[in-house]
């Protein structure tokens, strides 16, 4: 089995029997190639199954040179699932990544906007143009209900069942949720809605379209995101995920119980919720020590 081969395999499988969404399939495939583009530019001769955790290891001492802890985790995390299913095809008999020790990574919190700052973003658009429309509504959606961006994207008209105030969102996995949408959430998809453009063919019930009538792309939801941060002052560089992280933990410090935020994150395991947790813990230290008078 070559490299090609191996590739184009493991693509199949992790689409037709994980059941993995194309842009976690992507990433996957990504971090082999990467190494495959190593042995190349180094005239290494090797194949998938010969290669050895000393190879590895001279990659991602590497790799290192050029990204961060966390990053080098992910890209052993896709060669560590690359090599486990060669293992289960039979074509290897051990996987070399298990010999490989993973970088430290701090445990970083991520960017969050306070509530004022949310406020501050939602305002960042004029309500009077059709684009600043639709780009509030977009905002709205991510800080409301907490999606992802492969989640927005693909929302479509059809998912929308206000009447019981709920939309549906098809996240990793291909895996079904309904994410609750409170009142200015639904008002703010509504107005967009009025100025809507008209969907070409294969488009007519995506929601969130572009100019041409067409679905909107992952980059254009960043740079709408920090367009907007731009517009309203705000100092911090956030992504579409801040707003992901501000819902969850505005939830959190509020009273929310974790399962119900984890359900409607859609996290398979509540560890990846637990965070937040913490992050309610901190919210609830600062305030004590900001207003108790024998702090």
């Amino acid at each position: 089995m070559n490299w090609s081969e191996g590739i184009q395999a493991f693509k199949s499988y992790l689409l037709l029997e994980r059941g993995l969404s194309e842009n976690t399939v992507v990433n996957y495939v990504y971090d082999v190639q990467k190494l495959v583009t190593y042995f190349e530019t180094n005239n290494i001769a090797i194949g998938p199954t010969k290669v050895s955790s000393s190879e590895l290891l001279e990659f991602i001492y590497e790799a290192a040179k050029e990204v961060k802890p966390s990053s080098q985790s992910r890209l052993l995390s896709g060669l560590r699932t690359f090599f486990d299913f060669l293992m289960v095809e039979g074509v290897r008999s051990n996987n070399p990544v298990t010999l490989v020790e993973p970088p430290k990574i701090g445990s970083l919190l991520p960017v969050t906007l306070s509530t004022s700052e949310v406020e501050k973003l939602l305002g960042g658009y004029d309500e009077d143009r059709p684009l600043d429309i639709r780009n509030t509504a977009i905002l709205e959606i991510l800080y409301s209900c907490g999606l992802r961006v492969s989640e927005l994207i693909n929302v479509r008209c059809s998912d929308l069942f206000f009447e019981e105030g709920l939309i549906k969102v098809v996240g990793k996995g291909n895996k079904e949720r309904f994410v609750p949408i409170g009142r200015i959430g639904q008002e703010s998809i509504l107005r967009y809605l009025a100025v809507r453009v008209e969907g070409k063919k294969g488009f007519s019930d995506i929601l969130f379209l572009n100019n041409r009538g067409t679905k909107l792309t992952r980059n254009m939801i960043f740079i709408i995101v920090r367009k907007g941060a731009q517009n309203a002052g705000l100092e911090k560089t956030i992504s579409p995920h801040s707003l992901r992280h501000s819902f969850a933990t505005h939830l959190v410090e509020n009273g929310a119980d974790i399962s119900s935020v984890q359900q409607m994150l859609g996290h398979s395991s509540i560890t990846t919720t637990e965070k937040y947790l913490h992050m309610g813990k901190k919210h609830l230290k600062q305030t004590l020590e900001k207003f108790h008078p024998r702090s």
